[in-house]
């Protein structure tokens, strides 16, 4: 058994480990109420802008049927897998969960050429480790998601579309649904699917319904990619405010544990050295 000041020591570097995650779990906290804001208030935006698309889609296609380059389906043989990620870990199963997903989709579509558009250096670093075709990265950008970024993103994935360079683009990211139930979503954004809208509203267009729909796609596929950002760094720190509140208990019990083995000690000790001092005072005898 390990003696007294050994499990003093351990006693006080788990103390100290359980402020430092006490600590991270206050931090988490408070930023996960900073990016929850953010992620709710855009959206509605990003719902009004689906009823707008299935409104001008559908006023354009009224007469004729619309030709756009981010409409065109073409048979999927170079896909592009847009990989939203974490920076830093810490965080429980955040990253494990997603890119045990991301991971799936490239083995299920090993016939095809998938190229990974990593955001967040964890899912950068797993797929280098295993020489999977990488496109781009972009690190530093998941902690302060601006739409500046998802639209520098948009636009090289838009003009990749667009040259027939990928077939397809799908998006793999950790959507915050709740502080304890983060989802996972694997999703499609190009080529565009139009929203089908139940009601729909006689617009009165000053331009054309075709030249609106041009205009609104691109921005469609930016707000995906923004609304990516806004949810995955959400959901990142409720998965980190929760691990670290593990990690806090956790330490709280290996403390209860190391305790009474302190005190287990420390008894034998006692006992010990008061049969030391009868079995000396029955020798004197």
């Amino acid at each position: 058994m390990p003696s007294l000041i050994d499990i003093r020591r351990r006693i006080r570097s788990v103390k100290n480990m359980q402020q430092i995650t006490k600590a991270m779990k206050m931090v988490s906290a408070a930023k996960l109420r900073r990016a929850q804001e953010r992620a709710v208030a855009a959206r509605p935006y990003g719902n009004s802008l689906n009823r707008m698309l299935a409104n001008v889609a559908a006023a354009a296609t009224k007469n004729d049927e619309v030709h756009h380059p981010l409409l065109a389906v073409r048979e999927e043989k170079r896909v592009q897998l847009v990989l939203v990620s974490s920076d830093t870990g810490l965080a429980g199963a955040f990253n494990a969960n997603l890119l045990r997903l991301a991971q799936k989709f490239a083995d299920d579509n090993r016939d095809k050429d998938v190229r990974i558009e990593a955001i967040g250096r964890k899912g950068r670093d797993y797929f280098r480790r295993r020489s999977y075709n990488l496109s781009g990265e972009h690190i530093g950008v998941v902690d302060k998601p601006n739409y500046a970024i998802a639209r520098e993103i948009g636009e090289t994935l838009i003009e990749r579309y667009t040259n027939a360079e990928v077939d397809a683009v799908y998006l793999c990211v950790n959507e915050f649904k709740s502080v304890m139930a983060p989802n996972l979503v694997l999703r499609r954004i190009l080529p565009v699917e139009l929203p089908s809208s139940s009601e729909t509203i006689d617009y009165i267009y000053e331009q054309p319904p075709t030249e609106l729909l041009a205009a609104l796609l691109p921005r469609y596929v930016e707000v995906q990619l923004y609304r990516a950002l806004l949810e995955s760094i959400s959901a990142y720190h409720a998965a980190r405010m929760a691990a670290m509140d593990a990690a806090s208990s956790n330490a709280g019990d290996m403390i209860d544990k190391y305790t009474l083995d302190m005190n287990r000690v420390r008894q034998a000790k006692i006992t010990r050295e008061i049969i030391e001092i009868v079995s000396g005072a029955a020798a004197a005898q």
